[in-house]
């Protein structure tokens, strides 16, 4: 699962509800491999939330640099 769009993230995901004796959702329980999915999309949007307000690299002032570092090759 990746940062997409959130409906396609909820539809991929197999939850497994725990409930009370009145049939009420308690809890859910997920696969570690849907819950590990889920932190790291997490993770990623508060990154991105950090650095909202960066400012922008050109992507050809990005790859003149990469070149000039030996990074990337002529």
């Amino acid at each position: 699962m990746s940062t997409k769009n959130p409906a396609k993230v909820v539809e991929k995901l197999h939850p497994h509800y725990v409930t009370d004796e009145k049939g009420r959702r308690t809890a859910v329980m997920l696969s570690i491999r849907e819950y590990d999915s889920l932190l790291e999309d997490l993770q990623d949007l508060a990154t991105i939330a950090e650095r909202v307000n960066e400012e922008s690299v050109n992507h050809e002032d990005v790859i003149v640099e990469l070149k000039n570092s030996g990074y990337l090759s002529d």
